[in-house]
């Protein structure tokens, strides 16, 4: 075989090849090829996965990129020429180590010097760096045959030989492609006779985008994709004639019959390009170590320090565990590691930065513990140091670290001063085309429908990792409509092709590499949106690669502790140290229990609440169970467990050895660990080994896990393995228990992760419980620019018995804060109230004392910021109710007052004495704007200014009368349809639930086919959703669905990629619609006897909905009265109360039957 495909775009071209690299290698073995390169477009995303790939089915990797050449200086930001002359096209290839790292520097300085719309390199850069690469002058749009195609052979000529000067001879090509555009035969016909003028020799390629010919079609929706076009767009990016294809070679020699030496040349430079790139060898970055010591000496000098202040009273056991702990540091080459670790650690918390009690399993190291690199004691909650580090683990180990997520960034920037800024770079990832989206983004291109694109997306599982196959064998409905439908399979069978591809960049929220030396001598670099420099291979590549890569996490909730803390030592005087609380305060344990738990780290879920009633937790262990076991897969467990909890007299054990394992979780393997202390205490396993068969379990590795499963039972002396029938366990117990573990490993959990997370939930428990008002008041804060999550803190707060304070400019500060026995809403919450304005109001405040007047606040601060908008936002939101006047008042006079002190600073600052300033003190009073005599808004206006401002309402709520009646019929909140971090929301995709509220905005737009459907918004006590309202039910509630009625609405929840679900709706009543019953208790017969008579008038002179029950109650006997009786019960109440006394006299509020009921009601 003489030819190699030498011009390759894989996936990681992004948007624009769609060749996916597992598939890619493949082919070209089916073709008969021994090698194929890789050349993306200006970076080298995918060089990694293609090696290995490569290397996977036999196929020699050959690295290169197609980069973008500028024409000038790649410094140069302004366009040479038009558009097609920003930049050139070359192909580089590395032939040997040099050159990959040659490249490798190339296409980091495209990004980090050059670009401008593309990641540009100039011939200076090419010049440093061109040892060890090979160049092709690549397609139309290279510089040598975009002169040709202008008739500028000389010029075409120049160019060729300036690459052939830089590259060396016999190190640059000259590139001959044919996709059946008569430009690029003008193009040949000058690089053949250029090729023998200047002898320079010829390369065959094909663009290939895609890998078979019958691909173009789903390429062609790609770029459609890329470009924001439709397929049937007449002007668009179009790759015409289909010839984009992975060729084999006797295509490619037809299409070149007159050029056979540059076939030849294909493989000849195929045999030239040997690059071996190292896996799994550590290149951690050197600790710097004071004087005197070197890193081992360092290390363990640190660590005795804290283990001595950690566990005083240790007899030498501990300290063995230690000693154990740092030589499997040594001896796998991390002590560097660690240092690194414990000093960006240490800044932090010396700096006051809020550090996390850690994450992961790392939380499972004494030395961890002793550096206070962690704070959870892994001998009290029985933590492995094997989980997180043993000799026959193969990966680094990881260390994620939770920081304050205002401050996480001050750490980053220690870090990269302290190592250099060209040895620290944040990480890239990927944002991918995942099965549900590729179907809409598909389904737009073809420009289908969109209900019928979000019909068939959403028949796609919700799950993780969910692929449109499988999506097809778990839902027989999208199945069926699949093989019926030939739009809906042409849908599907496009999106397949392009499912998985990476659409975009990003940079990872927290990763950070750091190198030994220049990062760009590991791995090439990139820029993310904002500039931040990344690296263009992702995490797991980068740790592959032995580089040493950490998590800097940013933690809300740490941020809210911290705050708390600070709140509650300056209003109590009291310093809560987080350290020394009790841990198994029942108090805390009882609250938890209650299911109230509404800003609970990790614990205010609704299912969660729900699983903590059941739960009812009494110690901290209950809490890591309950984290671990809430979750798909261990939920199954959890009657298991609260059964055993309940009752530990029901707990059994196969054998008497797993009672210690096994008793703290009544029973149940919920933990990683768990399995490793079993397979280590019943068949007498190394830690270290016990790990390797936890891994495999989890990860499903049917082989290893037969394997283990007889060194198990019956042991293997040659390994060290003494096996569980040694250890006095019958040969089907084993068996039994290792089908157990099996079966919980997949789902089993790491505790030292749940542990760490469970300290942070029992912190914010513990102050919430003890300090209801700074915590909530810190929470708040948290989230101040999520109207929503606001919303439901406040609704959480007043529920606490927690009243909630407009803003204040005397009493307020920037976030929310505590005031008497309320929380202060934070004056950085109003909208045009930048963070300055609030600092410059609380400084001028605390120098010169409180405002006394509208007046005495704008001649105070009018030099600093405050503007008409500013005042008049201050004024509707309520922060300046403690002054003089009312709202109404000040809005009235605040321009005019405005006007008159910029006007008396602006003589000030000429030096001109006016009227007022020569008048005496005593009679400038009489001066000062008046009030006018104009009273307050009403209570909607007022409200409606709260909501203008803030987002929301404080000072009540237009629903607020209404509480009851929504409380008691609506199955879901707005808040409830809000998409959590994780992806998550509260209601499930597609379920039938209720929502209820006031419409406050709607749009009505027309069909295709001419008929009106409605977007409407509706608001409850919490937030706001969105709901469809489709043409059918639109015309049968139109005239319900009008601004300010307030409506519950049934239907469908729908829960796409946008930040908040929708609801598509089905039904929809009036809140007046709603029945109630009123009820009439007589004490006995004779009493009904006497005073019926005067009531049942009373009723007949009524007419409306309520249904009327009577009652005797001495008999116990119930009549409700037929439909012809129903009454207008609100305004009967009064003199019912006359004739039978208040207490014999209710309005009992009936439930929404929707779907049952008709009437003024609209069917779905």
């Amino acid at each position: 075989m003489a030819f190699t495909h030498l011009h390759v775009h894989t996936e990681y071209s992004l948007l624009d090849g769609s060749s996916k690299i597992k598939e890619l290698p493949a082919r070209a073995r089916e073709l008969g090829m021994d090698s194929l390169a890789i050349t993306d477009h200006g970076v080298m995303y995918g060089v990694i996965d293609f090696y290995r790939a490569c290397n996977a089915v036999g196929i020699k990797p050959i690295i290169g990129c197609e980069v973008y050449v500028a024409p000038g200086s790649r410094f140069d930001k302004e366009p040479i020429g038009q558009g097609d002359d920003r930049y050139y096209h070359l192909v580089l290839l590395a032939e040997n180590n040099t050159g990959y790292s040659n490249l490798m520097k190339i296409v980091s300085r495209g990004f980090t010097e050059g670009f401008y719309y593309k990641p540009r390199v100039d011939y200076e850069v090419l010049r440093e760096y061109h040892e060890g690469i090979i160049a092709l002058s690549a397609c139309l749009a290279g510089e040598v045959a975009r002169d040709i195609t202008r008739n500028n052979y000389e010029e075409a000529k120049k160019a060729a030989l300036l690459y052939q000067d830089i590259f060396g001879k016999g190190n640059f090509f000259l590139e001959l492609q044919d996709h059946g555009i008569p430009l690029q035969r003008q193009v040949n016909q000058g690089l053949l006779r250029m090729s023998q003028e200047l002898q320079i020799p010829l390369v065959a390629t094909n663009d290939c985008h895609y890998i078979y010919a019958e691909d173009w079609e789903a390429h062609d929706i790609l770029l459609c994709i890329q470009t924001g076009k439709k397929v049937s767009d007449e002007n668009r990016m179009r790759y015409e004639g289909g010839q984009y294809y992975v060729k084999s070679e006797e295509e490619v020699r037809a299409l070149f019959p007159y050029a056979p030496e540059a076939i030849e040349n294909t493989h000849k430079i195929a045999e030239r390009c040997n690059v071996e790139i190292e896996f799994g060898v550590t290149k951690l970055p050197r600790f710097d170590v004071p004087e005197g010591y070197d890193a081992w000496s360092y290390l363990n000098e640190l660590c005795g320090r804290g283990f001595r202040e950690r566990y005083p009273e240790d007899d030498g056991t501990l300290r063995e565990r230690l000693d154990y702990e740092l030589d499997v540091i040594r001896s796998m080459g991390y002590v560097d590691y660690f240092l690194i670790v414990w000093d960006f650690i240490n800044f932090a918390r010396s700096h006051g930065i809020a550090v996390g009690p850690g994450r992961g399993s790392a939380a499972g190291s004494i030395v961890a513990y002793s550096l206070r690199i962690t704070d959870i004691d892994p001998i009290r909650y029985q933590l492995l140091f094997e989980r997180f580090l043993n000799p026959e683990r193969v990966s680094m180990p990881d260390i994620d670290v939770d920081f304050c997520y205002e401050r996480r960034q001050e750490v980053i920037d220690y870090v990269v001063e302290k190592y250099g800024k060209d040895q620290v770079a944040q990480i890239v990832t990927f944002g991918t085309l995942a099965a549900r989206g590729v179907i809409r983004d598909v389904g737009r291109v073809m420009d289908l429908p969109y209900s019928l694109c979000d019909q068939v997306s959403k028949m796609v599982p919700a799950e993780l990792n969910i692929t449109l196959d499988l999506a097809l064998k778990k839902n027989p409905e999208l199945r069926a409509l699949y093989e019926s439908d030939e739009q809906v399979k042409k849908l599907i069978d496009m999106s397949k092709k392009l499912e998985g591809l990476p659409r975009h960049t990003s940079m990872h929220a927290a990763g950070v590499v750091i190198a030994r030396t220049a990062i760009d001598e590991y791995v090439p670099l990139s820029r993310g949106a904002d500039g931040t420099i990344t690296t263009q291979f992702t995490m797991t590549t980068l740790e592959e690669l032995g580089l040493l890569k950490m998590d800097f996490l940013g933690l809300r909730t740490l941020t809210v502790i911290q705050d708390a803390v600070k709140m509650i030592e300056k209003d109590c005087g009291v310093h809560v140290d987080l350290d020394t609380i009790d841990y198994d305060d029942k108090k805390v344990m009882d609250s938890l229990g209650t299911g109230k738990n509404e800003g609970v780290f990790q614990l205010e879920s609704g299912g969660f609440k729900t699983f903590m009633k059941e739960l009812k937790p009494t110690h901290l262990e209950d809490i890591i169970a309950g984290i671990s076991l809430y979750r798909p897969g261990p939920m199954d467990f959890i009657p298991k467990y609260l059964k055993g909890k309940s009752d530990p007299s029901s707990v059994t054990y196969s054998c008497p050895q797993l009672e210690p394992i096994l008793s703290p979780t009544y029973g149940c393997i919920v933990y990683q660990e768990q399995v490793m202390q079993i397979v280590r205490d019943l068949a007498g396993y190394t830690l270290g080994r016990s790990d390797l068969v936890r891994r495999a379990m989890s990860k499903k590795k049917a082989d290893v896990m037969e394997r283990e499963r007889r060194n198990f039972v019956y042991g293997n002396p040659e390994e060290g393995v003494k096996g569980c029938i040694a250890n006095g366990i019958d040969e089907k117990t084993a068996n039994q228990i290792y089908d157990d573990m099996i079966d919980f490993a997949k789902y089993a959990f790491n505790k030292s992760h749940a542990a760490a997370y469970a300290v942070v939930a029992y912190q914010t428990a513990y102050l919430k419980y003890y300090y209801p008002k700074e915590f909530m008041a810190a929470l708040m804060t948290s989230v101040m620019d999520n109207v929503t999550k606001v919303s439901e803190y406040i609704l959480a707060s007043r529920n606490m018995g927690i009243s909630i304070l407009p803003p204040d400019i005397n009493e307020g500060y920037s976030g929310f804060s505590v005031s008497g026995n309320g929380i202060r809403y934070g004056l950085s919450a109003i909208k045009s109230v930048g963070r300055s304005v609030v600092e410059a109001i609380i400084a001028e405040r605390e120098k010169n004392g409180p405002f006394d007047s509208l007046d005495d606040f704008i001649s105070r601060m009018t030099n600093r910021e405050v503007n008409k908008r500013t005042l008049e936002n201050f004024i509707k939101s309520g922060a300046l109710d403690s002054l003089p006047g009312t709202r109404k008042q000040k809005l009235y006079i605040s321009g005019e007052l405005l006007e008159n002190k910029a006007k008396e600073k602006k003589s000030g600052m000429e030096g001109q004495l006016s009227f007022f300033d020569l008048m005496p003190e005593e009679e400038k009073e009489s001066f000062h704007v008046s009030f006018p005599d104009v009273g307050e808004f009403d209570k909607e206006t007022l409200l409606a200014f709260e909501k203008e401002t803030l987002g929301i309402y404080i000072s009540g709520h237009p629903m607020e009368e209404y509480r009851e009646i929504w409380e008691k019929n609506v199955t879901a909140k707005t808040s409830d349809f809000v998409v959590d971090e994780d992806g998550h929301t509260v209601v499930e995709d597609n379920s039938i639930v209720v929502v209820g509220g006031m419409i406050t905005g709607k749009k009505v737009k027309t069909t295709k086919i001419n008929q009106l459907m409605a977007f409407v918004t509706v608001e409850d006590m919490v937030g706001t959703v969105e709901a469809l309202v489709f043409p059918k039910i639109y015309e049968k509630s139109r005239q319900i669905l009008t601004e300010d009625s307030k409506v519950f609405i049934r239907g469908r929840a729908s829960i796409g990629d946008d930040p908040v679900g929708k609801l598509i709706c089905e039904e929809v009543v009036p809140f007046e619609q709603i029945p109630n019953e009123l009820w009439l208790q007589f004490a006995d017969q004779e009493r009904y006897s006497q005073q019926i008579d005067p009531v049942m008038a009373l009723l007949r002179d009524s007419e409306g909905k309520d249904r009327v029950v009577i009652y005797l109650k001495k008999e116990r006997m119930l009549k409700r009265l037929s439909e012809n009786w129903a009454v207008d019960a609100a305004s009967l109440k009064g003199r019912l109360y006359e004739i039978l006394g208040e207490a014999n006299v209710k309005v009992v509020q009936k439930g929404l039957e929707l779907g049952k009921r008709t009437g003024g009601k609209v069917a779905g």
